[in-house]
């Protein structure tokens, strides 16, 4: 009872993970979605409503070309996307079936998944009910009369669930890796005593921060080029972006996640105390940076923690890059943002850390 942290650990960390499991689901409602509605029509608004009513599609977005759907969907705006041809009321009236694509963003094959069936669900409905009002009014069941949802996964056509998994595995273990080594690294010295000896030497605070900086990043660098090639070779999920570019986002979010190691070992006295105050900050990040569960799919409250969350943005820019082929005009608002706490925490962590040895 007198180690209050770890009393304090082991009473809220249950608690939490309760909690954050009660709430989180992998029922994704309410796709943000945008719509390129070339008909205009009393139809063409009436299958748009038939879509939202399924509670699965959110019309968020008019697009006035297909490159703005294109774009809304590669920029992670809107999860799905809706074109209506010009002549669809014309071809409902002379009873054929007007084509309608409905394109989902299949990097989260799950969600996808839902979304694409539910998409072909309302199109079936609607044509049953056309079938149905043709009967009553001219006695026979038309051959083409209905609405052809034209469902299509971008990114993922095969709806693979490891090239889902294996970019979020990649950002999770990066995290993980460099946390622990970081953390562990300054603690265990403490523990040994030999950190004390570093500091009575003449080798200055920053060069000392430095020293212990820059292998761990060599070592995180060899784990990411070791985990590419694993995806690449073994799980055939080929990188469609630019290598280089996800080699600056991880490099960018090794300060984050050095910053939260170090911060932590200069608060914790020994290294199964850090090991337990570093959940506090891990399992949430997991949780609610969309690794398992959507963010779409959680309530309000989640999504608003969720922003302050580094591995909510840095998931998205591996999954963008590996999955998405996206660049840097769709991917620099994680970036920078990314580039925000990797500043803000690692000058924190830094700073404390000077304090101790001072």
């Amino acid at each position: 009872m007198r180690d209050r942290r770890t009393v304090l650990t082991t009473m809220l960390l249950p608690l939490i993970q309760v909690v954050l499991y009660g709430y989180l689901s992998s029922d994704i409602r309410h796709e943000p979605t945008i719509v390129w509605d070339l008909s205009r029509t009393t139809e063409s608004r009436r299958l748009l409503q038939a879509l939202s009513n399924s509670q699965y599609f959110s019309m968020t977005a008019e697009a006035r070309s297909m490159r703005d759907v294109v774009r809304h969907i590669d920029a992670g705006q809107t999860l799905a996307g809706i074109v209506i041809p010009p002549n669809y009321a014309q071809l409902l009236r002379e009873g054929k079936s007007p084509e309608v694509l409905v394109a989902v963003d299949a990097s989260d094959a799950t969600a996808a998944r839902t979304a694409l069936s539910v998409a072909q669900a309302v199109g079936s409905s609607l044509t049953r009910h056309m079938q149905i009002k043709a009967v009553r009014v001219l006695g026979v069941v038309p051959s083409q009369t209905g609405v052809d949802v034209r469902a299509r996964a971008w990114y993922n056509p095969g709806l693979r669930q490891v090239v889902f998994i294996v970019p979020g595995v990649l950002a999770l273990i990066m995290q993980f890796t460099m946390t622990f080594l970081s953390m562990s690294t300054i603690v265990r010295e403490r523990e040994l005593g030999t950190l004390e000896q570093l500091i009575v030497s003449p080798i200055q605070s920053g060069e000392l921060m430095l020293g212990k900086m820059i292998p761990l990043m060599t070592v995180g660098f060899v784990n990411l080029t070791t985990i590419l090639l694993l995806a690449v070779f073994w799980f055939g999920v080929p990188v469609a972006g630019n290598v280089f570019m996800l080699y600056f986002a991880v490099f960018v979010f090794f300060f984050t996640t050095l910053g939260l190691g170090t911060f932590v070992s200069t608060i914790a006295k020994t290294y199964i105390q850090a090991i337990q105050m570093i959940q506090f900050f891990l399992l949430p990040s997991i949780l609610l940076s969309g690794f398992i569960f959507p963010v779409a799919a959680m309530p309000k409250i989640l999504q608003w923690f969720s922003y302050f969350v580094p591995l909510t943005y840095f998931l998205t820019i591996v999954r963008g890059i590996i999955i998405k082929g996206v660049g840097i005009e769709y991917l620099w608002p994680q970036l920078a943002l990314l580039m925000l706490f990797g500043f803000m925490v690692f000058t924190t962590a830094v700073l404390r850390f000077r304090k101790r040895i001072d």
